[in-house]
Order: C-alpha cells, then sequence, then structure tokens
C-alpha cells in the first residue's frame, strides 16, 4: 500500500465513525450503509474491506469491548461483497436503496446469529424478535438515505477520486 491509500483509509473510516456518531441520537438511522455501498463503487473492495475494519476497530474503543464487535467484523464485510458483486448489474439508487434497506431489515437477525453462539439459541431467538421494531427504522432510513445520497456522494467521491487520488 502506498502512504496515500493508508491516508485514504483513515480519512474514510473517520469519515464512517464521525457519520455513525453525529446520528446516534436517532437510534438505528445511520450512514455508515450508504458510505460502505459508495465507497466499495468508487474505491475498490480492497480499500473498503481496510476501512470496515479500521472503523469496527474503532467502534471497540467507542463503545466498549463485548460480544457485538465480532459481528461487526462479519456484516460489513457481507455488505461490501454483496455491493461488489452487483456494482456493475445495478446501475440507478434504487436497486442500492433496496439492498440497503433489506440489509438493515436483516441487521438484527445478523447479530442474534452472533449473539446465540455466546448465549444460546433462545437468547439469539429473543434479541431479534425484541428487535424488530429497530430493524424496521433501519431498513426503512437506509432506503431513504440512500435513495437521497447515493448519487450526490457517488458523483463527489468518484471526481475527486478521478482527480488525482489514485
Amino acid at each position: 500500500m502506498k502512504i496515500r491509500d493508508i491516508a485514504l483509509v483513515g480519512v474514510l473510516s473517520a469519515t464512517i465513525t464521525a457519520g455513525k456518531l453525529a446520528l446516534s441520537i436517532l437510534p438505528n438511522v445511520e450512514i455508515v450503509t450508504i458510505l460502505f455501498i459508495v465507497y466499495t463503487i468508487v474505491f475498490g473492495i480492497r480499500k473498503t474491506l481496510m476501512v470496515s475494519i479500521v472503523f469496527s476497530t474503532m467502534e471497540i474503543f467507542i463503545y466498549g469491548f463485548s460480544t457485538w464487535f465480532i459481528a461487526y467484523y462479519f456484516i460489513w464485510p457481507l455488505l461490501i461483497f454483496l455491493t461488489n458483486a452487483v456494482k456493475d448489474k445495478i446501475k440507478t439508487e434504487y436497486g442500492f436503496a433496496f439492498i440497503g434497506g433489506i440489509f438493515g431489515l436483516s441487521f438484527g437477525l445478523f447479530f442474534a446469529i452472533f449473539e446465540s453462539f455466546f448465549y444460546g439459541m433462545f437468547y439469539g431467538i429473543s434479541y431479534w424478535i425484541k428487535g424488530i421494531p429497530f430493524d424496521i427504522v433501519h431498513g426503512v432510513s437506509n432506503f431513504i438515505i440512500i435513495l437521497i445520497l447515493y448519487k450526490p456522494l457517488l458523483n463527489v467521491l468518484e471526481k475527486y477520486y478521478n482527480r488525482g487520488l489514485r
């Protein structure tokens, strides 16, 4: 990796972390999903995976060490791999909004699976059921945020990245 790539990963990670913190007052409304989608399209899978590792690690420093952090190291790369797999097939914000919405709706289920490994299947099921209202908010807000911000973010990042950051 070049020094500018390391700096880029740091800036992108800081942007995701700051964006999540700024919206943390609103439960399950976040820009992490849209940023990972756009970063994957613009910067590629390798750099975006590194961003997800740095972001997930920063989350541990901010929120503390618990079982949830393991899920972060799997869930965000899952979104990145999914985005990378469909980025050439989906050309509009609606397709990515659909992916972001489904991802948000499924977020609690992903966590419930990881929690089941530590606390048992019944805990995981109750964890998921208890969180369904939050997952609905998460999915709907992801869908709306991606519809609104996808094109502007993509245009700005592609413009500046193509200008000399490669």
